[in-house]
């Protein structure tokens, strides 16, 4: 996914905020699944997924008016969760990079995995 980076983004010398690359990977994770029909969290069935974990490094800096790309990719799972990996590049160049831990919640305790879900970040 490509973000454009707004001034809502940044501080008054045009730097993006530190939280924002987190929003960012959100946002990214979001777009996977409401292009595929999906949503992070189903009301209708109770379900869905919660952050347990999250880990970032920040390789250098984004400034308005960037365009910036995410990528995500599962690098590992269990039965009730996985761990994904979001890294977000500015002209190719890796300025970011987290990993997640997302547990499955149903009915407010951790369930087995959506595969419909996972396959959307496999590469």
């Amino acid at each position: 996914m490509k973000i454009r980076v707004y001034f809502e983004d940044t501080d008054i010398g045009g730097i993006v905020y530190h939280s924002k690359y987190i929003n960012f990977c959100e946002r990214a994770r979001s777009e996977v699944l409401f292009s595929n029909g999906l949503t992070p969290f189903d009301k209708e069935s109770n379900s869905g997924y919660i952050v347990k974990d999250l880990s970032c490094q920040y390789i250098n800096m984004a400034t308005l008016g960037d365009i910036l790309e995410i990528k995500s990719k599962i690098v590992s799972k269990s039965r009730v969760s996985f761990v994904l990996e979001q890294t977000i590049y500015k002209e190719n160049s890796k300025i970011f990079s987290m990993e997640i831990t997302l547990v499955y919640l149903k009915n407010s305790k951790p369930a087995k995995l959506d595969e419909r879900f996972l396959e959307l970040f496999y590469e």
